[in-house]
């Protein structure tokens, strides 16, 4: 796990990794510092080395201010959810107001939809289509993307990297 140089996750979700052979270059280049390990030893002709499992960055990273609108950051925003029935299977974009009617590609038009429901409503506006978002879509904050991501830890997390992280485990996702 990489944490910034504040001892932060540089992401919560997807989890900020790097792979064993990244982390030991890392450490080889003097960009990071070692915080925890593995029990697992590497060998080189030269060294052997204990398997980094938590590294943090020398140099602080300055986390970006507005969240790019990317798939993944709008589907994190609506919580891996459909605003339109609240499902988490098969999901795709829905624009609020269609392209073919002047809607745009922006955080403000455009929300999570399975795709049935996506089919459903069609070009058609909301009203017409009687369907209406469950949340208004707005541009989210870097702060209410890391909050979602940790309503959805993921499938592994080693006991070394537990101190770093903060899982709300009394939310539901």
């Amino acid at each position: 796990m990489v944490l910034n140089a504040d001892f932060r996750p540089l992401s919560y979700y997807p989890l900020s990794l790097w792979s064993w052979q990244d982390a030991i270059k890392a450490v080889f280049l003097d960009r990071v510092n070692i915080v925890s390990e593995y029990e697992r030893v590497v060998h080189s002709p030269a060294v052997a080395m204990r398997i980094p499992s938590v590294v943090s960055l020398k140099t602080y990273v300055k986390p970006a201010r507005n969240p790019a609108f990317t798939r993944f950051n709008l589907f994190l925003r609506d919580r891996l959810t459909s605003q339109y029935c609240g499902d988490r299977r098969d999901l795709t974009f829905d624009h609020v107001v269609p392209r073919s009617k002047g809607g745009q590609t922006t955080w403000d038009n455009v929300v999570t939809a399975c795709s049935p429901c996506n089919l459903l409503k069609g070009g058609q506006l909301p009203r017409d289509a009687k369907m209406w978002p469950d949340h208004k879509p707005i541009r989210p904050t870097i702060n209410q993307l890391h909050t979602n991501g940790r309503m959805f830890p993921p499938n592994f997390l080693h006991d070394s990297w537990q101190d770093y992280l903060y899982w709300d485990t009394e939310l539901e996702p």
